[in-house]
């Protein structure tokens, strides 16, 4: 799956940091890498994914660039990361047009606001400018159905082929998909996820963008975290609200749906602008180019999301509810067309390898016990 010689590389850079563990306990990679002897692809997938891009080993590396030796774990790593995303997903077309990050994402959701606007335009288009308001409104421009088939259909495949990564992912890495899962595992696994405590290169924080650690990355990756969280608790209730309680949309701007959705956009587009902004000012060295692209690709399109959502939370009474639904629909078909090839898979990658991590270390830890018993 991944090329030969990205793997020879990736198997260089392992092998002399484990030699040298200079770095030892910076993060969960350097204590994953040395339980190992060897790196096969499956150890090198895991240890990829694994790492948070925190860079604090690039800084302190005595042999990164411009040495002769040029060890640089964070540009690999963000490589084979890459490659694994690509990998995985299906079909191998879409996913290698995919690599194009910005481009491709521009293209899939440019190509959903037209196709959604030249359905407006075909079935209901002297409803485009016109101004609607009250219990749905939003219906009036694009019927219900019309918004909830194309919904299913994009989001049925976009969690199909992220379902079937993960599938190819685990065995890959750690045999069947079922097979030594554990409860505590599980448990710790998911508070890594929600604190994203290893984020923290080791306890100073990352270093970006400069060499000097701190928290600014840490925070923004929460702050869109956690505002994704609460856009999609938004989703629920007003699914919720209008199927089950018979309230249609759209909702005051004090009720719970619009209050959630509203707090999780700010939060997303503040989180990252935050992050693009750091991301331009640490510079190209130690990064790997495609994950830049997606990167990019990935919180633009996150903003775009949110922003159009939120003008149309403010516009909705006025004529400009048409064309802002659309651009809003579209950017969300976009979005999720471009989840399963882009930088959205990296959480399912990284959670799995996380939960790999803490079932490693709690065996380890069963095997001390009985070594002490004995």
């Amino acid at each position: 799956m991944i090329d030969v010689r990205l793997l020879a590389e990736a198997d260089r850079t392992l092998t002399a940091c484990n030699a040298c563990r200079y770095c030892e306990g910076v993060c969960p990679v350097f204590t994953s890498m040395e339980r190992r002897r060897t790196f096969a692809e499956a150890d090198i997938i895991h240890l990829a994914n694994l790492c948070h891009d925190c860079r604090v080993c690039y800084e302190v590396c005595p042999f990164s660039p411009p040495h002769e030796i040029g060890i640089n774990v964070p540009k690999v790593l963000a490589e084979v990361r890459e490659a694994t995303y690509r990998g995985y997903s299906a079909p191998q077309l879409v996913a290698t047009a995919f690599e194009h990050g910005t481009p491709a994402a521009a293209f899939a959701t440019t190509l959903a606001i037209l196709t959604i606007l030249a359905a407006v335009l075909l079935f209901r288009g002297d409803r485009l400018i016109a101004t609607f308001t009250g219990p749905g409104a939003f219906y009036e421009v694009i019927p219900w159905l019309g918004m909830v088939i194309p919904a299913m259909v994009v989001s049925i495949y976009g969690l199909a082929v992220i379902f079937l990564g993960l599938v190819r992912f685990w065995r890959m890495t750690d045999g069947p998909l079922l097979a030594k899962l554990d409860l505590r595992a599980l448990v710790e696994a998911s508070l890594d996820v929600l604190g994203l405590r290893e984020m923290d290169g080791g306890g100073p924080g990352c270093t970006y963008p400069d060499e000097r650690p701190n928290h600014r990355r840490r925070i923004s990756h929460q702050l869109v975290f956690y505002g994704f969280i609460l856009t999609f608790i938004s989703t629920g209730l007003a699914a919720v609200t209008q199927d089950i309680l018979g309230v249609l949309p759209p909702y005051p701007f004090l009720h719970p749906v619009v209050l959630t959705g509203t707090v999780g956009g700010i939060f997303q587009i503040v989180g990252c602008l935050a992050l693009i902004r750091l991301k331009l000012a640490a510079g190209t060295v130690p990064v790997a180019r495609v994950m830049r692209s997606l990167d990019f690709a990935f919180l633009l399109m996150l903003i775009l999301v949110n922003a159009d959502g939120l003008a149309l939370l403010v516009l909705r009474e006025t004529p400009w509810l048409g064309a802002l639904l659309v651009i809003h629909l579209g950017s969300v078909g976009g979005l999720y067309l471009t989840m399963p090839y882009g930088k959205f898979v990296h959480f399912i990658y990284r959670y799995a390898a996380l939960l790999r991590n803490r079932q490693e270390e709690i065996r380890e830890e069963r095997l001390d016990q009985l070594s002490a018993g004995a």
